[in-house]
């Protein structure tokens, strides 16, 4: 075997033992990472914003948990008033989910007052 072949053989060999490597610790650090978990704990550490609010709430909404996004999103509104339409349909979604009235609803209450008077 000629000098050439021997060196491109263990350069290849080498190139594949480094690869491998490289994917195995990249399939360790691969979990999945729950933002709503994150932002939580830094509402509990006292850092809370009505931005980090109106996170949390939309990514309970997304996540089908209208229990924790009602919650959420009624401490945004609390926050600031509630004037983004996007956030008030899906709050009014999550409400609709939970089979919760919504004629009563202190933050849904003046805006359907309004529609009803224009109709």
């Amino acid at each position: 075997m000629s000098k050439f072949t021997l060196l491109a053989l263990i350069a290849v060999m080498s190139l594949s033992v480094s690869l491998n490597a490289q994917t195995s610790v990249t399939k360790e650090k691969s979990t999945p990472i729950d933002a709503a978990v994150v932002y939580e704990q830094l509402v509990k550490e006292g850092h809370g914003t009505p931005k980090m609010f109106q996170k949390i709430a939309n990514s309970y909404y997304f996540k089908n948990d209208h229990t924790n996004a009602k919650r959420w999103y009624e401490i945004l509104f609390e926050a600031e008033k509630p004037t983004d339409k996007t956030l008030l349909f899906r709050y009014t979604q999550s409400l609709k989910a939970l089979d919760l009235d919504l004629t009563t609803n202190k933050y849904l209450s003046p805006r359907l007052a309004a529609k009803n008077k224009k109709n």
